[in-house]
């Protein structure tokens, strides 16, 4: 066991060690090992700064300007509605799963569907398949008008709310029977996902696809063609 006196280094040049440097407006806190001195301005013990706080949750990450600044978001809550990359998650697949997606809408009662867009619902193919059963739509109620007026020797004039009432029936059936049933069925208790019922009635209508190009069949195998 040592005895004797230690001897202050504060005021010594000792070789390997760090002068000790005296101010009024700094604590010293000391490290007896390493002879090191760090130098905390007097007030902020046991402080941390303010702008030094972690995320309240994962949206205060994802809305966290790039660039790692504190400073607030320029919009958030319902604003948040209106951007684009709110939304871009699900816009996120490829044509394989766009057509893996309709062959099984096709089948409804196998119940295949919900399960493979349970965890990654998607808003691209039903728009595609809403978009294109407009147009498709439109075109052969021109078409079937065009002949229909032919064939009595009529003159032929384009309606274009042929293509307006189209659009507000297939994107009106496709944005407002998903939304009632998500309020039914939040109303009993009994919650399903929004994306998911859009998901789920926007491929439905591509069996009216085929099934429009179809009637063209019978248009031409008709006796008054």
């Amino acid at each position: 066991m040592m005895s004797g006196k230690y001897t202050s280094l504060e005021n010594h040049q000792v070789s390997g060690s760090v002068p000790a440097v005296t101010d009024q407006g700094h604590t010293t806190g000391k490290f007896s090992d390493a002879n090191l001195q760090i130098f905390v301005p007097s007030g902020a013990q046991g402080k941390i700064p303010a702008g030094s706080h972690p995320p309240r949750d994962a949206d205060d990450t994802f809305s966290r300007p790039a660039g790692g600044s504190d400073e607030p978001p320029e919009s958030g809550g319902c604003l948040r509605t209106f951007a684009i990359a709110t939304y871009k998650p699900y816009f996120d697949v490829d044509t394989s799963d766009v057509l893996d997606r309709i062959k099984e809408s096709l089948f409804p009662f196998r119940g295949s569907f919900t399960e493979k867009t349970a965890e990654n619902p998607d808003l691209y193919g039903p728009f595609w398949i809403c978009t294109t059963l407009i147009f498709v739509a439109a075109s052969i109620g021109t078409f079937v008008t065009y002949i229909a007026q032919k064939l009595q020797k009529k003159e032929w004039n384009y309606d274009i709310n042929l293509v307006t009432w189209s659009a507000g029936v297939f994107y009106g059936y496709v944005t407002v029977v998903p939304l009632a049933l998500y309020v039914i069925l939040k109303y009993f208790s009994a919650p399903s996902g929004l994306v998911q019922l859009f998901c789920l009635y926007g491929y439905s209508l591509f069996i009216f696809i085929p099934a429009l190009v179809s009637t063209l069949v019978f248009i031409f195998c008709s006796p008054k063609f």
